[in-house]
């Protein structure tokens, strides 16, 4: 049965007016547009819903039926179509978004504490996991989408860069890089290196880079956070490569920052599962986490302290 809104819309107005005329004038449409509409509800239904006279038209006991029945299940399909449309606009309920350890600890509390000041009624919920347990969430729906570093399968995600930021080194300030402004990867040869372990989206790019360079060194410790890769180098254990996102606002102290030449960058960006469309709500949300890494961005300088001078 392929009946239409506009076939039901002008039957309701035939049946309240009961004449042709009347009806198109009040719809904007011919006598023979209203006759025609009617003729082709009739033949959908497979019955006659009136009985057409010179003077008027009077409803069959079908038609009188039907015409009893319509307004509601028309109210009732209208307000549905109206509730449907107001998720457009829907700014109240929760937002589930993945990210791993890095991004979690520098971005997303900015990001969170935005959505509160300027979406009060959205509740952006952080799912803190590595890397790969981020992607599987996305994948099998369990969040709305992901902040993550450059993935290297993005087959089945829908992507968008926010922030490219590069690698640096940090170190004691009594090493003898801290003398450097600019440190080239190749002087990190021979270096004993604390780096982020596998779990992490940069230790594939950190690897590659260190491939590029032929760069040949020791991997004294791998860790899930840089906060432990500060503690380690404090303590003296080596020089590390880490993501300028990592870096405090107010530095490192005691440790120090220098530039990595060639500059090699990494891309956070935010994924979705392919196919998937995100809700209104979680558009706002994805909007959202894009335009503080916008700011972030621009804000941002890199944290290189003055050269070690020693005594």
């Amino acid at each position: 049965m392929n009946v239409t809104l506009r076939q039901l819309h002008v039957f309701l107005s035939v049946a309240q007016t009961r004449n042709f005329s009347r009806s198109g004038d009040l719809i904007g449409l011919t006598q023979p547009a209203v006759s025609r509409s009617i003729t082709e509800l009739e033949a959908q239904l497979g019955l006659q819903l009136v009985n057409r006279t010179t003077r008027e038209v009077e409803l069959t006991d079908a038609g009188q039926s039907l015409a009893t029945r319509l307004p509601r299940v028309l109210d009732d399909l209208e307000a549905t179509l109206l509730e449907v449309a107001d998720m457009a606009t829907e700014r109240r309920g929760r937002v589930r978004v993945a990210s791993s350890p890095t991004l979690s600890a520098n971005l997303m509390p900015e990001c969170i504490a935005h959505c509160e000041h300027t979406h009060p009624g959205m509740e952006m919920v952080l799912i803190d996991r590595v890397q790969n347990a981020t992607l599987a969430s996305v994948l099998s729906g369990e969040v709305d989408f992901g902040v993550v570093i450059d993935p290297d399968e993005r087959e089945a995600l829908t992507t968008e860069t926010i922030l490219t930021e590069p690698f640096c080194l940090a170190c004691p300030p009594d090493h003898r890089l801290a003398r450097k402004r600019k440190v080239q990867w190749s002087d990190l040869a021979g270096e004993s290196l604390v780096l982020l372990d596998h779990a992490s989206g940069s230790r594939r790019l950190i690897d590659l880079a260190l491939a590029d360079q032929n760069v040949r060194c020791t991997i004294a410790q791998e860790v899930g956070h840089p906060t432990t890769i500060f503690r380690m180098l404090e303590a003296g254990l080596g020089v590390s490569v880490i993501p300028l996102l990592a870096v405090p606002p107010q530095g490192l102290s005691p440790l120090v920052v220098r530039a990595l030449t060639p500059q090699v960058d990494r891309h956070i960006m935010l994924v979705h599962r392919r196919n998937r469309a995100l809700s209104p709500l979680a558009q706002t949300a994805w909007q959202l986490v894009r335009d503080v890494a916008a700011e972030r961005a621009v804000a941002q300088q890199p944290i290189y302290q003055p050269t070690y001078q020693p005594k």
